[in-house]
């Protein structure tokens, strides 16, 4: 009876006040509103880090680079420029002569071929040991394998002149005094712990399914080593060679302890610039722009090796 009556006195009324009161609701446009000014703070965000990024990347390239810019504006200087207080960085008067002094004494070039010499020698014996060694302990995981390393890495941390006056003394035992192969092996114990820690880590991120399909194929293990392996493995091995090389290039310890005259190396020399009134600033750092010209070179010919053995180094395979 009760719904009956209600379906009398409801037959006049509209169907918006049979509803009942109307309840508000959120409108889709202001909604959209918000998500827009939530994209757009986000977006700020993101640009606001990507600048101080860029600032931080482009601070630390300035305190990186800025004291071989000094040398750079130092070369061109004229010889009481170079003495000038309080010192300016760019040359008042720009010249050559500092690079006519310095490329014009002589033992000069003969430094820079005992240094290209020793270096070449010394990143070789650097590879040569490093990739077999790094091989053998990478594939067989046997404990004195991981003593072997990191008794090697340990040896990065013996300053180079506990060891150069002993290192000097043997090779003039040998016969080896002041001579390139001397300074070479001398090198090869600064960049050989390092080379063999990288070519580990190479090594490493090589899958093992790769030597196992070599050998089905009917390879030995030094086959596999060098026709499947070393080839997924260039790029880490030209790290390895650039570290080397650089490590052999910019020494000065060793080379000043080991030579003499006919083995000098080109930084002996630059240290050796010294007049009557005291260092020669302009055709020091002359030679030195000079001397840094084939590292520079190098790393960019490079370049491409470089990234694709980093990459390696630091993807598991």
């Amino acid at each position: 009876m009760r719904v009956a009556e209600r379906i009398k006195n409801d037959a006049g009324k509209s169907p918006a006040a049979i509803a009942g009161p109307s309840v508000p609701t959120t409108g889709s446009g202001s909604g959209r509103k918000r998500r827009g000014v939530n994209r757009e703070g986000l977006e700020a965000g993101r640009r606001s880090t990507r600048t101080l990024l860029w600032v931080l990347l482009a601070a630390a390239m300035v305190l990186y680079g800025f004291p071989f810019l000094y040398l750079l504006f130092t070369s061109f200087k004229t010889p009481i420029d170079t003495i000038a207080v309080p010192p300016t960085i760019l040359p008042k008067e720009w010249t050559l002569e500092n690079y006519a002094n310095a490329l014009g004494r002589s033992g000069v070039l003969a430094s820079f071929i005992n240094s290209i010499q020793t270096a070449i020698i010394s990143t070789l014996l650097s590879l040569v040991l490093a990739v077999p060694a790094a091989y053998g302990i990478t594939r067989y995981q046997t404990l004195s394998g991981r003593i072997f390393i990191m008794a090697a890495l340990v040896t990065r941390m013996v300053p180079p002149v506990a060891i150069g006056i002993p290192l000097a003394s043997m090779m003039a035992s040998m016969g080896l005094a002041d001579t390139p192969i001397a300074l070479s092996i001398a090198h090869t114990t600064i960049s050989l712990p390092l080379s063999i820690w990288l070519m580990s880590s190479f090594f490493e991120a090589v899958p093992k399914d790769l030597e196992e399909a070599a050998t089905v194929d009917g390879c030995s293990r030094l086959g596999a080593l060098w026709r499947v392996v070393i080839p997924v493995v260039s790029g880490g091995i030209a790290v390895t060679a650039i570290f080397a090389f650089l490590a052999s290039w910019n020494e000065f310890l060793f080379a000043l302890l080991m030579t003499a005259i006919r083995s000098q190396t080109t930084p002996v020399v630059i240290a050796n610039f010294q007049t009557q009134f005291g260092l020669d600033w302009g055709s020091m750092t002359a030679l030195a722009a000079v001397y840094s010209i084939p590292v520079i070179l190098l790393t960019l010919l490079l370049q491409r090796k470089i990234v694709a053995g980093m990459t390696l180094g630091a993807v598991k395979g």
